[in-house]
């Protein structure tokens, strides 16, 4: 029987729905195998390990191997378009994150898959706020201060980003047309040469993950001005979201999600689903995931997919607003 259903579930759509429509068929065959889970980056970041914690209490849950696989590059773009081509079966799942699920399909016309198109949302995982940081030498201390000073010396501030279309950058394009201000962008090539960079004081600002920023902060040698976030961070209670600095509504939280391939059986998504939401509430996942500054979201595949197309759709203006195209 695992045979028949095995073979089922890769001969087509037509195929595909009709095992969708057995549930508890599908649910008490799955899994039988190991399971690959896909992280669109090298291993060692926030979404690779987020990946492994969950990917461990799936395998002790399932008495099944989940094995991570590192398929970086282009954003998150190489590992989302293998997968995407990946039997619906539910034994290849990826790990997706804001730039392979939300802002390349804007910044590539080339892209060679489509984030809702090609995949069926499981669930969102976690988020994670981003935060606006000064170097010390910048004598704003809130978001206000700086969107002053900025517009009194325009072109004099600078600020680095993780690259070109980077969420940071971004982000940080969006602000500034939502300010009115200029602030000359300087891409680097990832986070740790941008920290390097304002360190230094090369570039006076920067927006990045709030995990790495926080060792900083703590030193004196950043100053946070906002988070990203729609709410505070547990992580940087004191400091001030962008939407209540003046930007009511702001939001860019960077993300991650699971996604499994178009046509996998609703059967499956929902068992990968339930069995993720109930991980997340894990007291040692949620302190693990609190360390790497995400907050556990654990929703619906409905919920799911609903954010996802929010995201594209938010991302879509902020690309329009940096005018940022790939390299």
């Amino acid at each position: 029987m695992a045979n028949v259903h095995r073979r089922s579930l890769v001969l087509g759509g037509a195929c595909a729905a009709a095992a969708a429509s057995l549930p508890a068929w599908a649910q008490a065959d799955y899994p039988n195998q190991p399971i690959r889970l896909v992280v669109p980056f090298p291993p060692g970041g926030s979404t690779d390990i987020a990946a492994r914690v969950i990917g461990e209490q799936l395998s002790q849950a399932w008495k099944q191997p989940v094995n991570i696989e590192n398929r970086a590059g282009a954003g998150g773009s190489v590992g989302a378009e293998a997968v995407s081509r990946a039997a619906p079966d539910g034994y290849t799942v990826i790990m997706g994150v804001t730039g392979s699920h939300a802002i390349n399909i804007s910044l590539n016309p080339k892209l060679k898959y489509h984030p809702l198109r090609d995949f069926d949302p499981i669930t969102t995982v976690g988020t994670l706020p981003n935060v606006l940081v000064a170097h010390p030498s910048v004598p704003a201390r809130s978001l206000q201060e700086l969107l002053a000073l900025a517009k009194k010396e325009p072109g004099k501030l600078s600020y680095a980003s993780l690259g070109n279309g980077t969420a940071a950058h971004l982000t940080f394009e969006m602000l500034k047309q939502l300010a009115g201000v200029d602030i000359l962008h300087v891409p680097y090539a990832g986070s740790g040469p941008a920290i390097t960079a304002l360190l230094a004081g090369n570039v006076q600002l920067m927006i990045d993950g709030l995990p790495s920023s926080v060792p900083h902060i703590q030193a004196g040698k950043m100053r946070p001005l906002a988070v990203t976030s729609l709410t505070r961070s547990p992580a940087a209670p004191d400091v001030p979201t962008i939407a209540e600095s003046g930007f009511a509504g702001f939001s860019a939280d960077a993300w991650n999600g699971l996604y499994a391939p178009k046509g996998t059986p609703a059967a499956i998504i929902e068992k990968l689903q339930a069995q993720v939401a109930q991980i997340l509430k894990l007291p040692a996942v949620q302190e693990r995931f609190a360390s790497l500054g995400l907050r556990p979201v654990g929703n619906t595949p409905g919920e799911a997919r609903a954010f996802t197309q929010a995201e594209i759709d938010k991302w879509a203006r902020f690309v329009k607003a940096s005018g940022a195209t790939v390299d």
